[in-house]
């Protein structure tokens, strides 16, 4: 109804079944009062050759340029039945001399393979294509929003059309609107008609066919007496649905010879491409992807993670080091390189209150914020001055043990460039006050690595800068990348072009991101559990200028 109330819209298709009575009674009321076309409920749809389809009639783009309905002909078709009308929409047209018959679909295939074989020769003979300008289906619900005279009527008026077909159906008595025009002689054009349901006085009781319409309520509401009163009244009606094709064959040919049928330019359509589904099935094309993924597979029975098993990873006592070697590295790193990660983890997992990361994550939380939220808003600050600066330190340290510089030439050659040395550094600890955190870290480190040759070279760097400043002390970034670099090229398991891509990514700077995640998300839940007030900074905690 909001469709029809639309005053840009003329016509309305009602594709669903089920329609209630008198909601399509209504719609049928105002469309008559508003000079509006309702076609419909339960109807396949309708296209003008050449122009526009609406629903699935005609098929697919490949039925579509098969049956030539790129390009108008001259015939108008409506039907009742919507099978019917897509299994048999049946048109005759003048191409080149010749004719050629054709299908919309075949959602009868047996029918279609029926009349294939007792018209091969005439196929063979004549080339057949189709006609069509206008094809219709009204529905086949009791009360369809459209009649078969209303389309009729309005084919007749349309000088392009020069011939009409109609296929009906058994119950109701639609067709008769029809038959009471051809009287009153409202259609001066040929009309070839059939009303299917002949077979219904073989059953001994009432049949239902289908639609909600297709049910015979009497003698006059059978398809015999239907196209009797059809015949009677002008229309070209065959002795049987067989016979269909040859009565609007002879009728086309009739037209055809007294001049009203002119034959029809054939135009080339355009290419049209095949489907991509179809194509690959077909072994034509290869699909583009477009997420290329090496590190884990969920297509089988169970996930696996670098090609082990779910079931593997549990099994065999897998921890979240194992994993993350999995799914970071892709391989499976000795037991000493999986525990130094899970080491980091623990050790970076938080650093209080009071660090940007949890200050943020907090004031987001008391803010009234999700989990998500607070998370995303700790982690923000994670860079170059908050937790960031791994992936820095291991890339300077690197260059300048790689490059044979001392300690003292390192630092210099920083200073002159003006950058810090990352992983130097603290707010709070001191030479005379180391990070435990550092602390731990280096001892796992000379008691398990094979080599920590950055990691001492990290350690010389430290005792040069803290001769300047007591609190250039190397702090647990430093350690973490010094450290990292001593993993990878001392597990013998790795590349150079591996490590320093490892280092180029940010592999590192996602372990403090993976760690922090962990105590941020711990806050979140401290100040909701909490059921902590919005956070406002204190005045006093500000100097206010001008």
């Amino acid at each position: 109804m909001a469709a029809l109330k639309q005053p840009t819209i003329r016509v309305v298709a009602i594709i669903a079944e089920g329609v209630p009575e008198s909601d399509t009674k209504q719609l049928i009321a105002y469309a008559k009062a508003n000079n509006k076309v309702v076609i419909g409920p339960a109807t396949v749809g309708g296209v003008q050759a050449g122009a526009f389809k609406i629903g699935d009639t005609a098929g697919t783009l490949d039925n579509i340029i098969q049956c030539k309905l790129y390009r108008p002909g001259s015939v108008g078709f409506v039907s009742k039945s919507v099978p019917v009308c897509e299994t048999q929409k049946i048109f005759l047209a003048k191409v080149n001399g010749y004719l050629k018959l054709s299908c919309v679909s075949v959602n009868n295939a047996q029918l279609i393979i029926n009349l294939w074989k007792e018209k091969k020769k005439d196929l063979i003979k004549f080339r057949y294509c189709f006609g069509n300008l206008l094809g219709i289906a009204i529905g086949g619900d009791v009360f369809p929003g459209s009649t078969l005279s209303d389309h009729v009527l309005r084919f007749n008026n349309i000088p392009q059309i020069k011939m009409v077909v109609v296929l009906g159906e058994l119950g109701g008595r639609d067709e008769y609107s029809l038959v009471e025009a051809l009287k009153q002689g409202k259609i001066s054009k040929p009309v070839v008609a059939w009303v299917s349901g002949t077979c219904a006085r073989l059953f001994k009781s009432e049949v239902q066919f289908g639609h909600a319409g297709a049910k015979s309520g009497g003698e006059m509401e059978s398809a015999q007496a239907k196209n009797q009163a059809l015949q009677d009244a002008g229309a070209v009606v065959p002795t049987s649905y067989e016979a269909f094709e040859a009565a609007i064959k002879e009728t086309f040919e009739k037209l055809a010879e007294e001049g009203k049928i002119s034959p029809i330019k054939e135009v080339k359509p355009p290419q049209i491409p095949e489907d991509l589904n179809t194509a690959i099935k077909s072994g034509k094309v290869r699909a583009p992807t477009h997420i290329i993924s090496t590190i884990s597979d969920d297509r089988g029975e169970e996930p696996c993670y670098a090609g082990v098993p779910m079931s593997s990873i549990v099994e065999q006592g897998y921890g979240v080091g194992d994993v993350i070697s999995l799914l970071w590295f892709k391989r499976s790193l000795p037991r000493y390189c999986t525990k130094f990660i899970e080491i980091c983890i623990m050790l970076c997992a938080d650093h209080g209150p009071c660090v940007s990361g949890a200050h943020n994550t907090i004031v987001t939380a008391r803010a009234g914020k999700d989990l998500v939220s607070s998370l995303v808003a700790g982690l923000l600050t994670i860079g170059p001055r908050f937790g960031g600066a791994i992936d820095d330190a291991a890339r300077y340290f690197k260059e300048a043990y790689d490059k044979g510089n001392s300690p003292y030439e390192f630092v210099e050659n920083m200073k002159k460039k003006g950058i810090r040395v990352p992983g130097i550094g603290h707010r709070i600890k001191r030479g005379d006050n180391r990070d435990k955190r550092v602390e731990l870290l280096q001892l796992f480190a000379r008691t398990n690595f094979p080599s920590v040759k950055y990691m001492e070279y990290a350690v010389q760097v430290e005792t040069y800068t803290l001769s300047k400043s007591n609190n250039l002390v190397l702090n647990v970034d430093g350690a973490i990348g010094s450290l990292f670099l001593d993993l990878l090229a001392g597990s013998g398991m790795f590349t150079k072009p591996e490590i320093d891509e490892i280092v180029e990514i940010g592999y590192l700077n996602g372990l403090f991101v993976l760690a922090r995640s962990i105590g941020l998300i711990g806050h979140t839940f401290d100040q909701k559990r909490l059921k902590q007030p919005l956070y406002r900074h204190p005045w006093e905690d500000v100097l206010y200028t001008k």
